[in-house]
């Protein structure tokens, strides 16, 4: 057993976090927000995403958000969702900015599939295509696997369905997946087991895990992707999120918690716990809770 001297955290809760919150925070607070999680050491942020307005008027300001951002360098990676050309055609108007990476979901349980992007997989993956040609030379794609852990519509997740989507995203010529909770179903071994059989089968792909805290395993999920090889995590700050589908439950895995849980273990991420904990403050104060 060797454990990694270094994970990247990547931080969601701008997007992912932000998109389940009614009251809309005003884009001069999320920019703030960002800032300031790059002022801690964050150096990957999922800022936003590029979805209609209607369907999540949180994220409605994703152009004003980016031209507001500051120019940070290379080192630093934004990345935001497209659900489809149209939101890829949004994103790639944004070249300009600090955007750099759009992130593609496709989920590996059909009925969520269709709940959550209104297609069948079949559909999502033969749009990866043109989203990956569309993409070529401008701008990275990195892919995202939805509910490979358990699906609140379908309950267990096979290694087959996780699979199918998987291949289709090599097929496209996407080489970064994230595992994706998206309910907070998994548990410590299985996210074991479908890591080191996921790298065995694919060993040229680099692997993230993106959890949910809603069984309370969140930490022990982390753990045991850490120890089958995943070296991406990604967070979000003062565990802002949640499932649509499980009212009440935890969001995302907090980035605070993380980062500590990592230090206890000599692990280095790279982000000032502390400064990590005045932005979850600052945006305890701005959500009022």
């Amino acid at each position: 057993m060797r454990w990694p001297d270094k994970v990247l955290v990547r931080e969601v809760g701008p997007r992912d976090g932000l998109q389940y919150e009614k009251a809309i925070l005003a884009t001069d607070r999320k920019i703030a927000l960002i800032n300031g999680l790059i002022g801690a050491g964050v150096v990957a942020i999922e800022a936003t995403s590029f979805v209609h307005p209607r369907a999540v008027p949180q994220l409605g300001d994703a152009e004003k958000l980016l031209e507001g951002l500051a120019e940070y360098g290379s080192e630093v990676v934004i990345s935001a969702l497209v659900g489809n050309a149209r939101g890829m055609e949004r994103a790639l108007a944004m070249t300009h900015t600090q955007l750099s990476e759009v992130v593609v979901v496709v989920s590996a349980s059909e009925a969520h599939n269709r709940a959550n992007l209104n297609r069948s997989i079949d559909e999502s993956l033969a749009e990866l295509y043109e989203i990956s040609n569309m993409a070529i030379g401008k701008i990275n794609v990195r892919g995202a696997v939805a509910t490979a852990l358990g699906c609140p519509y379908q309950g267990n997740i096979s290694f087959h369905q996780v699979n199918r989507v998987i291949d289709g995203m090599l097929a496209a010529g996407i080489g970064e997946i994230t595992l994706a909770d998206t309910a907070g179903m998994g548990n410590p071994r299985q996210v074991y087991e479908l890591v080191t059989q996921l790298k065995g089968i694919y060993p040229g792909v680099t692997w993230s895990l993106h959890l949910h805290d809603t069984c309370g395993l969140g930490m022990a999920n982390i753990v045991m992707g850490i120890l089958a090889g995943i070296s991406v995590l990604e967070s979000s700050v003062g565990g802002l999120g949640g499932c649509p589908f499980i009212p009440g439950a935890a969001g995302n895995v907090a980035t605070g918690e993380t980062i500590k849980l990592l230090r206890k273990m000599g692990i280095d991420t790279g982000i000032d716990l502390e400064r990590i904990n005045q932005c979850t403050r600052k945006l305890s104060g701005w959500l009022g809770r």
